[in-house]
């Protein structure tokens, strides 16, 4: 398992390169708040956890410390051990007292064992669902709640990109352990965070806040710059949209992107290669042999050429199913949450993404991308244009549902 270092300021400069980051942030900063309306924070610290032997001790653990309020939101909860402890980590804190709400999305989390949703019931778990499909219009079942957050004591919070199931558990060793990313956070950002699962939570549920909602000032814990973003299901052009092409825009030396599911239309695909013909090395991390949606990664081989042609370089991560969801900008910021590189998540989808302003932060991300690029194979340009008549179908066969992937 790789250590766990808690990221609070950059990683220290000097002279002119330091001088460069600070204004390079700074200039994101400003492009972010203006054109999506939301204003950054200061004084954070932010802790990178990586696939679940990291993530999910340190997320129990502030279950199970919760003294007064626990909001947990999630698009998949499925079956196993660790769905189990969630579930008796949730309904310990209940017994004791403690205010826990839990919001399921309809249809991601449809497998949840009966038996654990009736154990959370007896003692109080307040569980609600995101438009179970059964209950909805064709249109609204479309558009699913993806975010995960956890929310404790409105002092701490987690997101990214994990689900609560067997298959995140471990530490991406082999196909059955997927190579996540999720990031705690401490100091003014936990409000942004809450507020995507009250924004849901108020969909479902009649009761917005009660007298344990506290609504506390933060104190600083570090000096992370974040801005929270949240995309949410709607027709034309999204926050989640201006985020990412503020990103691509604003690169000036290396773009680097991570997805598990990358399927997005031509207008992103151009974005990508106009920034590798402007000299910005371009490089994509996404899902190999052990992908769980094979169409969706068809309808992003069918770019695959286009994209090598401008000078993008694309890796497929070999050992397991990459589902980590973190963008790099020129070692000076960074986006982890639950947003991927696709239709689905950019138009259909309720997102959350973490737009970071800090050097130390982006380093441990951007290690983890160089770890990550020893297991997978990088894409050759040549032999990705021999390929065979039959991947050339199927790449188009998928094209016209690509916006739903």
């Amino acid at each position: 398992m790789s250590s766990i270092q808690e990221v609070s300021s950059a990683t220290p400069d000097s002279g002119d390169d330091g001088t460069r980051t600070e204004e390079r942030a700074q200039r994101i900063r400003r492009r972010l708040e203006r054109l999506i309306g939301i204003a950054a924070t200061e004084g954070n610290a932010l802790l990178p956890l990586r696939n679940g032997d990291e993530i999910f001790p340190a997320m129990l653990d502030a279950i199970r410390s919760a003294e007064h309020t626990v909001d947990m939101m999630t698009f998949v909860y499925w079956k196993g051990d660790i769905a189990r402890e969630f579930a008796h980590a949730l309904a310990e804190r209940a017994r004791a007292g403690v205010r826990v709400r839990l919001l399921l999305d309809g249809f991601g989390s449809r497998l949840i064992d009966s038996d654990l949703l009736a154990e959370m019931d007896r003692v109080g778990v307040q569980v609600a669902w995101f438009r179970k499909p059964a209950h909805l219009s064709p249109l609204k079942q479309n558009h699913r709640c993806h975010r995960k957050v956890l929310v404790v004591d409105e002092q701490v919070a987690f997101t990214g990109g994990v689900g609560i199931a067997e298959e995140w558990c471990g530490d991406a060793r082999n196909p059955g352990e997927w190579r996540d990313t999720h990031v705690q956070v401490r100091g003014p950002a936990v409000d942004g965070i809450a507020a995507a699962f009250a924004q849901n939570w108020a969909e479902c549920h009649e009761e917005l806040f009660d007298d344990r909602d506290r609504f506390a000032e933060h104190s600083p814990h570090g000096d992370a710059v974040v801005q929270v973003v949240r995309g949410s299901a709607s027709f034309g052009w999204q926050d989640m949209q201006t985020l990412i092409r503020v990103m691509i825009e604003s690169a000036e030396e290396r773009f680097r992107l991570t997805t598990a599911y990358f399927s997005p239309d031509a207008y992103f695909i151009e974005l990508l290669c106009a920034a590798a013909r402007r000299g910005v090395e371009v490089e994509i991390m996404l899902p190999g042999p052990h992908t769980d949606k094979r169409v969706c990664q068809l309808a992003g081989q069918h770019y695959y050429e286009d994209l090598l042609a401008c000078g993008v370089k694309i890796y497929e991560y070999q050992p397991t199913m990459m589902h980590a969801k973190v963008i790099t900008v020129d070692r000076t910021a960074a986006l982890v949450g639950s947003t991927n590189f696709n239709r689905r998540s950019l138009d259909h989808d309720e997102e959350v993404m973490l737009a970071v302003l800090d050097a130390g932060f982006t380093a441990t991300l951007d290690e983890h991308f160089e770890a990550d690029k020893k297991a997978a194979e990088p894409i050759r340009k040549r032999a990705w244009k021999r390929r065979s008549v039959l991947q050339r179908a199927r790449e188009a066969a998928v094209q016209p549902i690509r916006r739903f992937l």
